[in-house]
């Protein structure tokens, strides 16, 4: 049975940070790309970043320079460092895990980004 359990949401002041944690289980890990993607109310899930087998990365335009993804294989975890939040960063973050054979979601962290 493959788990994905994210960790690490919560309320923030503009400007703050946060870092998201995702421990997977039931998948081989190190083969997998794992992603952070979000969903804002009333607007479609997006791609935050991504982090492949061999840990390139792609973060999206809207979070380079102050959203970093990194993954610890001896962990089955991957993070998502998230510095200068803005409160249009506010939305459910979910973790992601792509292997050959199909796509898992966990079950989503809120963030929220407030004065």
């Amino acid at each position: 049975q493959v788990q994905l359990v994210e960790s690490g949401g919560g309320w923030v002041q503009p400007g703050g940070s946060l870092r998201l944690s995702c421990a997977a289980s039931g998948i081989v890990f190190r083969l997998a790309t794992m992603g952070w993607y979000r969903q804002a109310p009333g607007k479609q899930r997006e791609l935050v970043a991504t982090i492949n087998s061999g840990t390139i990365t792609n973060h999206a335009d809207s979070v380079k320079g102050r959203f970093t993804i990194t993954r610890d294989n001896g962990k089955n975890t991957v993070y998502l460092q998230m510095n200068s939040l803005k409160p249009e960063d506010t939305a459910v973050y979910y973790c992601n895990a792509q292997t050959s054979c199909r796509s898992y979601w966990g079950q989503g962290t809120q963030v929220t980004v407030s004065s």
